[in-house]
């Protein structure tokens, strides 16, 4: 055997034993849980697929809810090229109206895990109700399911709905902090105008001034709060600092794009309270 076809046999010896080596990592790569951290608070089915729903919490809440979903069908595949829409709707007794809802996208990382939000202004009662339809495509073929969900309430209500001094109608929304510490914590929220019954759309280039206080520790408030102004993703976030645990009202103000304060008011040695606030105590 002359010396070029032995290092071609032994070259070629090496690069099939790489290649195997390379198949073998990647078959032993761990699967990524697109779930994780969250809990499954119902599952919609129709003919052809089930829709679960899946929650930090399990449930579904008065106020913002991440909401997150996968589309599988019936025979358990699961779908990653959907697209969606979400359209939630509250009977009541004597009107029906719907909800703030943002668009759904893919979750970041995920393959067949979608996200999106919803604001309910309400929890479900004994005569009142929510229901969501989903609308999706796949594969150029629509489909459609819709259910009743609970929309339980809160301890401390954390959306608040009014009317500005420009006359339209707001509903504005606790996001974070979720589990309030003693820090400076990263405070957000969304805030979307009522066009009419059904409509809802997020507003843009608003401040919401905040002023936290500890009404029995004599309104006391705190240092290095930072009012809230909106990022790309249409969410207002900045700073809250709570300086002591227990109960605490974060007032809050309204301000628009020009400055004028449209709802809320400031503190002072006469006001103690605004009338739009989030109660925080932990």
């Amino acid at each position: 055997m002359n010396i070029q076809k032995f290092f071609s046999i032994i070259l070629s010896s090496f690069l099939m034993m790489s290649f195997f080596t390379a198949c073998k990592k990647e078959d032993n790569k761990p699967l990524v849980n697109e779930l994780e951290g969250l809990k499954l608070a119902t599952t919609f089915t129709n003919n052809t697929h089930d829709i679960s729903l899946y929650t930090t919490s399990g449930t579904f809440q008065a106020g913002y809810n991440e909401i997150f979903f996968q589309v599988k069908t019936t025979n358990g595949n699961l779908v990653n090229n959907v697209t969606a829409t979400w359209s939630p709707m509250m009977y009541m007794m004597s009107k029906t109206h719907s909800c703030p809802a943002s668009a759904i996208s893919k979750k970041k990382g995920a393959t067949s895990t979608y996200t999106g939000h919803l604001v309910f202004q309400m929890a479900t009662n004994a005569s009142e109700y929510w229901e969501l339809s989903i609308n999706y495509v796949i594969d150029g073929v629509s489909y459609s399911v819709k259910d009743t969900i609970n929309v339980t309430s809160t301890t401390y209500p954390n959306v608040v709905s009014f009317k500005g001094s420009d006359s339209v109608k707001y509903v504005l929304s606790l996001v974070a902090p979720k589990e309030p510490k003693v820090a400076v914590n990263d405070m957000a929220a969304v805030l979307y105008k009522m066009e009419s019954m059904m409509s809802f759309v997020p507003v843009n280039n608003y401040t919401i001034k905040i002023d936290p206080r500890m009404p029995a520790m004599g309104n006391h408030s705190s240092p290095n709060n930072v009012h809230l102004t909106q990022g790309a993703d249409n969410i207002y976030r900045g700073k809250l600092s709570l300086t002591m645990t227990g109960y605490w009202k974060v007032n809050l103000q309204v301000v628009d794009a020009a400055s004028n304060v449209l709802k809320g008011e400031a503190i002072d040695s006469t006001t103690t309270a605004s009338s739009i606030f989030f109660d925080v105590e932990f």
